[in-house]
């Protein structure tokens, strides 16, 4: 079971940037993947997931802002982060798990690489 998370970079206040997250070794429709971020100095804080069906969640600091999909043919899901905010600078982790699963981070047993984002002027 591996992830990768990549498309990360340097963006300026209301940039966008979109996310991979390439799942391989298991089919991606079997697993709900997760979106969690860690900025400096912070606790890692879960921000999004979409489970099997398809369902997803946002935390209320990306609510509005970010967009969660999967393409099951590619075995990848995407990021889509619009607006973003110096606030937003963190390492970008998606991580899997099997339902149910939600905002906890024991809940998903499978984690990659991050990818850097950094939101500066």
């Amino acid at each position: 079971v591996q992830l990768q998370a990549s498309g990360g970079g340097s963006v300026q206040p209301g940039d966008s940037l979109t996310l991979s997250c390439e799942v391989s070794r298991f089919s991606s429709i079997s697993y709900a993947i997760g979106w969690f971020r860690q900025a400096p100095g912070k606790e890692r804080e879960w921000i999004s997931y979409i489970k099997t069906d398809g369902s997803r969640l946002y935390s209320n600091s990306v609510k509005g802002r970010f967009t969660v999909s999967r393409d099951n043919g590619k075995n990848t899901v995407y990021l889509q982060m619009n607006g973003l905010k110096p606030e937003d600078t963190a390492v970008y982790y998606c991580p899997a798990g099997r339902p149910p699963i939600g905002a906890i981070e024991s809940e998903y047993h499978y984690w990659g690489q991050g990818t850097l984002v950094t939101v500066s002027s």
